[in-house]
């Protein structure tokens, strides 16, 4: 870590370099002085005793006791009870509401005692089914305050992939939404849980089911099961005692979209993930007192939870929620929303990017953003183009962007560009943080020795030792935690992505590993055909996969967003692939389309573009799952067409 030995560091804080090294030197004392930045009923006397071989044991703090819910609330009670801890906005003009850190407490506590009242106790799990309103982050702080273990579930989810999730984790108490909005179209969120409670029949746990009021709408009822949230919570009083918690206890379980076979639910603990939700949110968007925090997400990724509620909200931070799209009911509408509340940082997709990028230029030059002073991205590698552009446009020049590499695994951020600490660079995920152990391994056959890459090269995204944010294990099956995470690269967590080492150390995320196409012998990444295409810029964003071809084994297709809806000369991207890459990748057809079927996170849904490629169109698989399950038909029409 020596500045002159390597430019790029003295543009890096000192305190950041302090950091790293710290870690590095000491990472048991440096983890238990971040320990500090929480309330403890007892202090940890040490900060990890994890171990990546063998069974796999992740466990941080374990011997520290303490209570997510009064980490967020009760202790800024005594010093800031009337500075606001949430801003939320409807998508309907005028519907917008501000909670105080003592009203949030108090909401809080009502439906902590009416949780209690019905029944729920310490380890239970309570499904939360909502859209992005107030009531879900008063939920899941509730869960926190009693000890129960909220599972939060996508509001687009179909019955069945709600009634899969409901039967593995076992819930016992629903909370949903009698109607949910999404722009001009309303999800009928009550109903649709009713076909999943009905689709688990006897393997069903759920006692109650309380419905909250988001439209008012007339929904059907279960006597003795039903329960109207904002009657039931009105019956209780405005505090409760909370649950203390051993460290290593579960805070929530959530299961990761656009998995195969049966879902994997992820469990993060109480006490090493609230260290490094305030450790992340603090170090990688530079916080301060001030601070309008807006994350984008949804509240059933990871993302949501980490940087929507619990990172913000430990550290004393005001957030913002807004429940509608970026361009409804017309363009800018997020860029008004930045505006109106003064948000200082925004965090959001590359997916949102992209969006925001196909409109004119004047959308976004005609509003303010004067408040703005850090931006984010996050959930997919974002590319130089739409970096640039997020910085020029966006961030008018002069707010720093933090890209940012994590997965629900890792609990938070782990590589980035930390915003006023580490200087970004288009399209590079950027350094590891402080702590965080980064190695890349050369891929080796099975049985045979995987070498470390040294210095500049490229290789699989692993780390070497465990991190506070670290999933525990998934639910209820230990042994395909380890066999997943802890077999590739025995001795290392794998993240499943392959990625790129400069020799200044920034990191540039390759794509899964498991996105190779084998053309005639020819193994070829599809993120080395999308990052050729990415340079032709009248592309907005493209996805390559391979096909059954009958001579090749694999042939290469590639589908592509245009900046100009249906404008490109498929001729050019071939060409472009053929420059770049070789010949022998250039791909045996080009699909031009609107949109890319993707999940809530942003990452692609390869499989689907498999299957309306090679016409397998009888078994395409529950959809539920994708931020926008219409545009699946769409696609298969526009394939249809330009294959005819």
């Amino acid at each position: 870590m020596d500045k002159a030995a390597n430019p790029v560091l003295g543009s890096v804080s000192d305190q950041y370099l302090l950091n790293v090294l710290e870690a590095q030197r000491d990472p048991e004392a440096f983890w238990l002085a971040q320990a500090r930045r929480l309330v403890w009923h007892s202090e940890p006397s040490h900060a990890s005793r994890s171990d990546f071989t063998g069974d796999v044991r992740i466990s941080w703090y374990e011997d520290g006791r303490l209570n997510v819910a009064e980490n967020c609330l009760d202790r800024y009670l005594l010093t800031q009870p009337d500075k606001a801890a949430v801003i939320w906005e409807g998508q309907e003009d005028g519907h917008r509401t501000v909670l105080t850190y003592r009203e949030l407490h108090a909401r809080v506590c009502r439906l902590a005692n009416t949780l209690r009242r019905l029944g729920v106790s310490k380890g239970d799990r309570v499904a939360i089914h909502l859209p992005m309103v107030v009531e879900g982050v008063v939920a899941m702080l509730a869960c926190a305050r009693i000890g129960a273990i909220h599972v939060v579930l996508f509001g687009g989810f179909s019955a069945e992939g709600l009634a899969e999730r409901l039967r593995d984790s076992q819930a016992v108490v629903v909370i949903t939404a009698d109607v949910a909005r999404r722009g001009a179209k309303l999800i009928p969120s009550k109903t649709t849980m009713d076909e999943a409670l009905a689709a688990c029949g006897a393997e069903s746990a759920v006692r109650n089911v309380l419905v909250v009021a988001v439209t008012g709408a007339t929904v059907p009822m279960q006597a003795g099961r039903d329960l109207s949230y904002e009657a039931e919570v009105a019956l209780e009083m405005p505090d409760s005692p909370v649950e203390v918690m051993a460290a290593c206890d579960p805070l929530f379980l959530l299961y990761t979209s656009g998995s195969t076979g049966r879902p994997k639910g992820v469990v993060h603990s109480t006490g090493g993930y609230l260290v490094w939700a305030s450790f992340t949110h603090e170090t990688v968007f530079n916080s301060q007192p001030d601070d309008i925090f807006w994350c984008t997400a949804d509240t059933s990724w990871i993302t949501g939870h980490t940087y929507v509620v619990y990172g913000p909200l430990v550290n004393g931070g005001t957030i913002m929620i807004y429940e509608g799209l970026p361009s409804w009911p017309a363009p800018g509408r997020w860029w008004d929303v930045i505006d109106r509340n003064g948000v200082t940082v925004f965090y959001t997709s590359p997916t949102v990017i992209r969006a925001a990028m196909r409109e004119d230029d004047s959308v976004v030059e005609s509003r303010s953003l004067a408040s703005l002073r850090v931006l984010g991205t996050v959930g997919e590698p974002i590319s130089p183009e739409a970096w640039q552009w997020f910085h020029d446009k966006v961030g008018r020049n002069c707010c720093p962007v933090a890209d940012t590499w994590w997965q629900t695994e890792t609990g938070g951020v782990m590589i980035t560009a930390s915003a006023g600490k580490v200087p970004g660079r288009p399209g590079a995920a950027g350094l590891p943080l402080p702590g965080v152990q980064v190695e890349l391994l050369t891929p080796a056959g099975a049985g045979q020795e995987q070498p470390v890459v040294e210095g500049a090269g490229e290789g699989l995204l692993c780390l070497s030792a465990s991190w506070p944010g670290q999933a525990m294990t998934l639910w209820q099956d230990h042994e395909r935690f380890r066999q997943t995470y802890f077999t590739t690269c025995p001795g290392r967590y794998f993240s499943g992505d392959g990625a790129r080492r400069e020799a200044d150390g920034y990191i540039w995320i390759t794509g899964r590993v498991d996105d190779v196409v084998n053309v005639s012998g020819h193994r070829i990444g599809t993120a080395e055909i999308e990052d050729a295409i990415a340079t032709d810029h009248e592309v907005v964003e493209s996805a390559a996969v391979g096909i059954p071809h009958d001579l090749k084994g694999q042939g290469l297709v590639v589908y592509v967003v245009p900046r100009e809806e249906g404008v490109l000369d498929t001729a050019r991207v071939r060409k472009v692939v053929a420059d770049s890459v070789g010949r022998y990748a250039a791909p045996e057809k080009v699909y031009v389309v609107r949109d890319l079927p993707k999940t809530r996170s942003g990452k692609i849904v390869r499989r689907l573009l498999r299957k309306i490629a090679a016409g397998e169109l009888e078994n395409l698989g529950d959809l539920s799952t994708l931020s926008d399950p219409e545009c699946v038909q769409a696609l298969i029409s526009q394939v249809a067409e330009q294959q005819g």
